[in-house]
């Protein structure tokens, strides 16, 4: 029964990432084709930003398949690495188009040119529409996935609404530099995050400490055992920025019996349990054992 339950949840979140995704590329298609029409930057810059939150809702509907899988030998550590390599991938498209719409939108600046303000409305209440209809959908998720991407289509929402807010000014109001100083305002705001995703996703791509306090209470954790002497070759890392391993040699202070070194294994693993651990392997060796390593 519980396994029945299971892959139905899993099914229901599959088809909500699913059906989110198919909705965003759509509209991301027609933004592109709105934007080149309407002459607007504005929303050439959200028609960015959309395609950005596309791949995203991509890969993570793409990683939901492989969630449940068992690691096959070639990926023992399954496929959560992935979603690193997804992300690198989306912040390298985000800066080559937020790059296009800055030398779109900077010259206008100086000779703004006025799009076509029916269509601009248009278009930022079916943004406004669909948009808001796909964070309704994802609302009903509890994966971590589901939530990162309800907060992105929420961001989005709020992008529609400030365009929708220009164009009716535009169709009062002849201020065409209202829509590069948008489109700007939008692009530097995307540049913000993806510089700020970029830096710590390329740290734990070439694993580095996912958080250094955590790792120095692991040490702590570790070493602070009377039959320790010493911890070294500690290594802790992250699969994909939630799941970490670690791993460890604990140089003993004595030749221990089988009994006790079960006991401490057990004690150790009771420590570990806090900082929630998707892979651990840890090393004993005996006093004056020459570490294979070093």
């Amino acid at each position: 029964m519980h396994s029945h339950n299971h892959s139905h949840h899993t099914h229901d979140k599959n088809e909500r990432i699913g059906w989110t995704f198919c909705l965003n590329v759509t509209f991301t298609i027609i933004e592109f084709i709105g934007g080149w029409l309407t002459n607007s930057t504005a929303i050439m810059a959200d028609a960015v930003h959309d395609l950005g939150d596309s791949i995203s809702i991509g890969l993570a509907w793409l990683l939901s398949h492989f969630s449940d899988k068992q690691a096959p030998s070639t990926y023992s550590y399954g496929y959560k690495r992935f979603s690193l390599f997804g992300a690198l991938i989306n912040s390298v498209v985000l800066i080559a188009g937020s790059i296009f719409i800055l030398v779109e939108a900077i010259p206008r600046l100086s000779n703004p040119e006025m799009p076509m303000v029916e269509g601009m409305l248009g278009l930022a209440l079916l943004g406004v529409t669909v948009n808001g209809y796909a964070v309704y959908k994802l609302r009903a998720g509890a994966t971590l996935n589901e939530k990162v991407l309800t907060w992105h289509l929420l961001e989005d929402v709020l992008g529609w609404v400030a365009v929708l807010v220009v164009s009716v000014i535009l169709m009062f109001v002849d201020w065409p530099i209202l829509d590069p100083l948008l489109s700007i305002a939008f692009t530097l705001f995307i540049l913000f995050n993806v510089v700020k995703n970029l830096k710590s996703t390329l740290a734990l791509f070439l694993q580095a400490s996912p958080d250094k306090e955590t790792q120095n209470k692991i040490m702590d954790a570790l070493l602070y055992k009377p039959e320790v002497r010493e911890v070294h070759h500690l290594h802790y890392w992250s699969l994909d920025g939630e799941s970490h391993v670690l791993t460890a040699h604990l140089v003993l202070n004595a030749p221990y019996d089988v009994a006790k070194l079960q006991s401490l294994k057990q004690v150790i693993s009771e420590d570990l349990r806090a900082f929630d651990l998707s892979h651990t392997t840890i090393e004993f060796e005996f006093p004056n054992e020459v570490c294979r390593d070093d």
